[in-house]
């Protein structure tokens, strides 16, 4: 005979009771912790570039403003704004669409004749994952100058508002785990349970969460991407322009597909539950075998062929759903679109049958009395099978998201990504121990039987349940219950009495099983980490990815504009004629990669100006067999020549090759290597 742990005292299991509250309250902190730690403007889309740069002093204000991003983004007109030390704008406020092949790139035209002075340029636009960001930064044209423009405090998707719309994300989550998890645990695990109320209470609840969830998303939109106040909900041209988006499709088809989730639950929860119960019945009662074989066969099959047509239609429904998010977020950019948006589809469906499932399997061990320990076993070797599909999928976006071991360590994505990773350690470690419990619940219910079995008597349940009917029966009998026909509120009171004994007499027989207090306990616990765990997964997906991470990382180390000073250099020279000497000072200005304004001064031996019949410039990058690239300056003044636009292509040593002319046949070639970039 194997030994049974002893019954949990009533004091025991009242302060086991009064924790509840407390847990939900830490639960309740460590949610708060989450989203207040989150900042809300995580970019997903990062500026990995701008010309100007950031910081750049250019010499002659630059014809555009042009911002080059890691992924697609989309803008509007207004997106780029660039405003004059007085705050004025001096763009047009036409955005232009440069993009070419991988290169995301837009910009705006500036206003001619722009003045000296630090510029500041505030920009705004949604991520192809759906999410906003913004930024800001400044230029300064001849030189830096003060400047009453502020850059923004406030960055897209923060906020009240913000924090409205990662509260509708977090819920959107939950109701989409607790109602595919909810009715997969029925379906596959444990049938009887669609006709048990706590169950139905649960699916339900979570496809009502979720649409509420979806609704709250929509109508916020706009100023959760805009202006970030909440009279915006009801601009009407606003979600217009929202319906228009990838989100916003997601959103409406969303919406449908819980509509037929709606009419999946009314079929589960109806036709189907009626059928379990009329099964369960006969089964009870007897009358479903002999005479009616025949009978009862075809009602199983029927039953049988309605199981798989919901599991079916439950399963494309659910998957439709989840696809919602997969075609709108992370997985629909960045590399592999293809492989990722269906390895993201199986994440989140893994994530609902075991999340899902084990809320499902708590509310059933703490409201029904007996459940099978087949159904448990069932739902352990689902949540197996779900644990596999997380891992492969988890490795795979894991790789595609952060991109470099360093991002693990380096980048907020990939230190919450650890945080996940430790909780489903822990949460498969509870997995196991509630395996055990299972077990423990199985060989207390073989032993349970056998020894009623050996002295004739009945396993508690029965006898319980048995007590119940009796008194039921020997109460109608009395003559308190025939006074109580005649009055209502008698009766009444009685049958509230009778359902508060039959009641705890439930909880008696459920409190008496050690394996089931045990398995109870141990699946609380899961479930209590799985929603801090569902928590860091929202917040995760509203985290700038580890390889944007390290783009923008790059970018801003990078430091501004190389150099930030014009290049500077003398040449003296000889052509060996009569007036033959003298310099030649050449300034290349900002000295960088791209458009340069190139002036060129001559100096006769005496120090005065000195006027050449001709001089020429060309520039060579010896490393990158570029050049020569010549150069034609204009003759500005005696002994002044310059150029605009002088285009200088890649970084390096470049070396310049001034040639002068002091006569018909008298000339000479000097030259001079300086570093560009």
């Amino acid at each position: 005979m194997t030994a049974t742990a002893p019954a949990p005292s009533p004091a025991r299991a009242a302060r086991a009771t009064a924790y509840l509250p407390r847990l939900a309250l830490v639960l309740a902190a460590l949610l708060a912790s989450l989203f207040t730690a989150a900042s809300p403007a995580s970019a997903h889309a990062a500026l990995t570039a701008s010309d100007p740069k950031d910081g750049a002093v250019v010499a002659t204000a630059p014809a555009q403003v042009t911002l080059s991003f890691s992924e697609q983004v989309a803008m509007g007109d207004d997106s780029i704004r660039v405003m004059d030390p007085q705050g004025k704008r001096v763009d047009t406020g036409e955005l232009r669409d440069m993009c070419s092949g991988s290169t995301v790139r837009y910009g705006t035209a500036l206003h001619s004749g722009l003045p000296n002075g630090t510029y500041t340029v505030a920009w705004q636009a949604v991520s192809a994952d759906s999410h906003p960001v913004s930024g800001a930064f400044t230029f300064s044209v001849g030189a830096p100058s003060a400047t009453s423009v502020s850059l923004p405090d406030r960055q897209a998707g923060g906020g009240p508002v913000g924090v409205v719309y990662d509260i509708a994300r977090y819920a959107a989550y939950a109701g989409f785990t607790v109602l595919v998890g909810g009715a997969a645990f029925i379906l596959l695990c444990w049938r009887r349970g669609s006709a048990e109320r706590s169950l139905q209470k649960l699916v339900v609840r979570g496809w009502v969460t979720l649409t509420a969830a979806t609704l709250a998303m929509l109508v916020l939109r706009t100023p959760y991407t805009g202006s970030g106040k909440f009279a915006d909900v009801f601009d009407l041209d606003g979600l217009q322009a929202v319906l228009e988006t990838k989100t916003g499709a997601s959103f409406v088809s969303r919406l449908l597909l819980l509509g037929a989730a709606a009419l999946f639950i009314a079929v589960l929860f109806g036709a189907y539950a009626r059928r379990q119960k009329t099964s369960a019945a006969e089964a009870v009662d007897g009358t479903g075998a002999g005479t009616g074989d025949e009978t009862t066969a075809e009602a199983e099959k029927e039953t049988s062929d309605l199981a798989f047509g919901l599991a079916i239609g439950g399963t494309v429904v659910a998957g439709g759903i989840a696809a919602t998010w997969a075609l709108a977020e992370h997985a629909s950019t960045g590399i592999q679109p293809g492989i990722a948006m269906p390895v993201d589809i199986l994440h989140l469906l893994a994530v609902a049958a075991w999340l899902g499932g084990l809320v499902a399997l708590l509310v059933a061990l703490h409201k029904v009395p007996d459940i099978e320990r087949e159904a448990v076993q069932r739902f352990s070797r689902v949540a197996f099978i779900s644990v596999l599909v997380l891992a492969v999928t988890g490795v795979y976006q894991s790789w595609r998201q952060l991109g470099s071991w360093s991002a693990l360590t380096g980048t907020s994505y990939g230190r919450l990504l650890i945080i996940k990773v430790a909780l489903v350690a822990v949460l498969v470690a509870i997995a196991y121990l509630s395996r055990k419990w299972t077990g423990r619940l199985g060989e207390v219910r073989s032993t349970e039987e056998a020894e009623a079995g050996a002295t004739g008597e009945e396993p508690a349940e029965v006898l319980a349940g048995a007590d119940v009917s009796r008194e039921t029966s020997t109460g109608s009998g009395t003559g308190s219950d025939a006074g109580a026909d005649a009055d209502p509120r008698r009766a009444a009171q009685l049958a509230r009495q009778r359902a508060a004994r039959e009641k705890a007499r439930e909880k008696q027989v459920r409190d008496a099983d050690p394996g089931r207090a045990g398995l109870r306990r141990s699946v609380l616990a899961e479930a209590g980490v799985a929603v801090v765990l569902l928590a860091v997964t929202t917040v995760l997906t509203s985290t700038e990815p580890g390889r944007a991470a390290q783009l923008e990382t790059n970018r801003s180390t990078a430091g501004p504009a190389v150099p930030n000073r014009a290049v500077k250099i003398t040449l003296p020279f000889d052509t060996g004629g009569q007036n033959g000497k003298g310099t030649v000072r050449l300034e290349l200005d900002p000295g960088r990669v791209g458009a340069n304004t190139l002036h060129l001064w001559a100096d006769g031996e005496d120090g005065k100006p000195l006027d050449l019949p001709e001089i020429k410039i060309a520039f060579t990058l010896p490393a990158k067999e570029i050049g020569p690239l010549p150069v034609a300056p204009d003759r500005d003044a005696p002994g002044h020549w310059s150029a605009s636009g002088v285009q200088l292509p890649l970084a390096g040593e470049w070396r310049i090759d001034v040639t002068v002319r002091t006569s018909d046949i008298d000339q000479t070639t000097v030259q001079k290597n300086v570093k560009i970039g």
